[in-house]
Parts: C-alpha cells; sequence; structure tokens
C-alpha cells in the first residue's frame, strides 16, 4: 500500500493478487461492490451503478455502530474496461450536496496481478483529505479480502 498526498489531492497505489479483469469487475459490478465497498465501519448497504459514461452511482454507508445512513454518489466520466475509471464524488445531506470531487483510478496488469491507482481531487481542506484516506484506504483492504476470497 502506498499513499501520497499534496494539500488538496490523494494518490493510493494498491497490488491485488488478483488478475485485472476481475477487480474491474469489483468495481464495475453493482453486486460485485456491495461486498466491497465503504470502510469496515460503514459498509454499504445500498449500491446504485450505472457504470457507463454518463452513468450515475450513489451508494449508503451505514455506520455499524450507530446504524447511521450516509449517501454519497456522482456521475461517471469515463469507462474505458478494464483500465480506466473517472468519476464524480459528493456526499450528500438532506436537501443539499456537498463539494464535488474527481476521482481518477486505473488499473494495470502486473504478472497475473492487478496495480491499482487511485486520484482523488480537490479536497477543501487537509483534514477532509485524510479523512478520505482513512476511508478508501479501509474500502480497499475490503477490496483485497473480497478479492481472495
Amino acid at each position: 500500500m502506498d499513499t501520497q498526498t499534496t494539500d488538496n489531492s490523494l494518490n493510493i497505489t494498491r497490488v491485488f493478487d488478483a488478475p485485472r479483469e476481475l477487480v474491474w469487475k469489483a468495481w464495475t459490478n453493482a453486486e460485485h461492490a456491495l461486498h466491497w465497498w465503504g470502510p469496515k465501519h460503514h459498509p454499504a448497504t445500498e449500491i446504485e451503478w450505472d457504470a457507463r459514461p454518463g452513468g450515475h452511482w450513489r451508494n449508503c454507508l451505514q455506520a455499524v455502530e450507530t446504524g447511521e445512513a450516509i449517501w454519497h454518489g456522482g456521475v461517471f466520466r469515463e469507462v474505458v474496461a478494464p483500465e480506466r475509471l473517472v468519476f464524480t464524488f459528493a456526499w450528500e445531506a438532506p436537501g443539499e450536496r456537498g463539494m464535488e470531487t474527481v476521482v481518477t483510478v486505473t488499473f494495470t496488469e502486473e504478472k497475473g496481478k492487478t496495480r491499482m491507482v487511485m486520484h482523488q481531487v480537490p479536497f477543501q481542506s487537509i483534514t477532509e483529505r485524510d479523512g478520505h484516506d482513512e476511508g478508501w484506504n479501509s474500502t480497499f483492504d475490503r477490496l483485497n479480502e473480497y478479492l481472495n476470497s
């Protein structure tokens, strides 16, 4: 695992012991994503996933301890199978939508494994960026567990 940051961006690199096509399916198929999306303490309970350019996505994360539901979503800008996903990301609150970031995820085959590089930008604060860093890394731990199950 490798995380690199600037004040308003986040880069996370992971290598999964799984073929690129499988990692791609885990990212682009709602049935797969439901098994790993969200950090351990806020796993996804609902996923709406239309992985095509212009398609919308929306997910509900539910706090394990309190049951609080947190919605987030966006629009897929690029879907280049099995190499690249670009989508917008924003948290939702009743009656409002948070600041939008752009997430770019690339997938590279390396001797039967998959190198995934995720880049997210811009963040309004270091605190916001660091929260996403923690959340994404926990989410990618869950993805790794799912791919190896």
